[in-house]
């Protein structure tokens, strides 16, 4: 028979037991994924709130534009009042966002003989004229047709997103103008005058 040799004493038997058992417990593993992916789901669902409202206000931008140049295509002549009207209708249809920085730019445009554009009249929010009478417009290649006549409406708005990281990210990330332009031939008549624009 063989002499056994003596185990060493261990000075802290508990200490090697509490750190095996330490190592195999797998009950705090959901706790610690969940305080790891939290904030990314978090951030997430910000983001797509922020999305949402970003391409709501977009689509509302681009319905006022479009609205305005057709309500205006349908009347032979207008004026600074009617044109202001334009203002409740594109506040109506951002509803129920409120539009503080709201531009609204309408232009007459004149195509020549030779297809040339240049500005009729203009008017803005303000009742101002933001183009000068005369000059010349950007108009689409096929819309380039002899002797008629467009009307340009422009509608512009800031947007500021809402919560997306406030403080991370510079101000021109969170606050963007969403602008839309839209291009109409009068319906009546060969053009659409603005007696006092």
């Amino acid at each position: 028979m063989e002499e056994q040799k003596p185990q060493p004493q261990l000075r802290h038997p508990g200490l090697l037991t509490r750190l095996r058992q330490f190592m195999t417990d797998r009950r705090g593993v959901g706790a610690v994924e969940f305080a790891l992916i939290a904030p990314l789901l978090l951030s997430l669902y910000i983001t797509s709130f922020e999305i949402t409202i970003g391409l709501s206000v977009s689509k509302r931008v681009t319905r006022s534009a479009s609205t305005i140049a057709d309500l205006v295509t349908r009347e032979t002549s207008v004026d600074k009042t009617m044109l202001t009207t334009m203002k409740d209708v594109t506040a109506s249809l951002f509803a129920p966002y409120t539009p503080n920085t709201l531009s609204i730019k309408i232009t007459g445009v004149t195509l020549d003989a030779n297809g040339n554009p240049t500005v009729a009249w203009s008017w803005n929010q303000d009742n101002g004229r933001p183009y000068v009478a005369g000059s010349a417009v950007p108009v689409p290649p096929d819309m380039h047709i002899a002797n008629s006549f467009l009307v340009r409406a422009e509608v512009s708005v800031h947007h500021e997103l809402l919560m997306f990281m406030p403080g991370l990210l510079p101000s021109e990330v969170q606050n963007i103008t969403i602008a839309r332009e839209y291009f109409y031939r009068q319906r009546l008549g060969n053009n659409v005058a603005c007696t006092n624009c």
